[in-house]
């Protein structure tokens, strides 16, 4: 049975109503067209219904290691100046989410959360360098006993919803739900540049499971 993300429950109400609509239609008006409306109305539901699904998944657990934000591919490492929560030079590991991703947010370790705001912005492409600045998205800063660090929801070009779940004064904790971006976009986080990295670029990651980084 497919458990259906909370983000995604009414779409998906909607849409099936639409699509046996259309199936329906075709039955009585196009019958030399049902098989191909069948098999379309059919992809379309499977394809919603993956994206919104929530993956049954154990948590992994260990304080001083973060987990992936999200699913994705890594598409950025590199030292940067974070001036908005960390306040100077820090690492940036970037994760695109293609549409295909589930696109829950999961929280990288436990920690308090120190600092919530949302930016309105552009819908650059999400690959774009300058998304992480210029696009619409929620700054969430972290603080643990072994650093502080940044996760940054950001915006694509086709996504244009941003859920953050917490506020300051929150709990975090590691792999529970942060939020949830809608149809493409990405996550960044910043992390202390003694941060030890375990991942690469391109690297494919899974969210809540996959270690991206140790705190040293």
């Amino acid at each position: 049975m497919i458990k259906i993300h909370k983000e995604g429950r009414l779409i998906v109400a909607i849409i099936t109503i639409i699509l046996v609509s259309i199936v329906v239609t075709s039955a009585l008006f196009l019958h030399f067209l049902n098989y191909l409306v069948y098999i379309t109305s059919g992809v379309i539901l499977i394809l919603v219904l993956r994206f919104f699904r929530v993956p049954g998944r154990h948590k992994y657990k260990d304080e001083k290691t973060l987990v992936s934000p999200s699913d994705g591919k890594v598409v950025v490492i590199e030292k940067v100046n974070q001036q908005e929560y960390i306040k100077g030079p820090c690492i940036q590991v970037s994760i695109f989410m293609s549409i295909h991703d589930i696109h829950i947010n999961f929280f990288p370790t436990d920690g308090q959360v120190e600092y919530v705001k949302y930016h309105p912005g552009k819908y650059l492409l999400a690959r774009h360098p300058k998304s992480s600045a210029l696009n619409e998205r929620f700054s969430t800063g972290i603080s643990t006993p072994y650093g502080k660090y940044l996760v940054m929801q950001v915006a694509g070009y086709v996504a244009r919803r941003i859920k953050c779940y917490t506020g300051e004064g929150g709990r975090a904790v590691q792999g529970n739900e942060l939020g949830f971006i809608k149809f493409g976009s990405r996550l960044d986080l910043f992390l202390p540049l003694d941060t030890e990295i375990k991942v690469e670029l391109n690297q494919r990651v899974t969210g809540g499971l996959t270690p991206v980084a140790r705190f040293k």
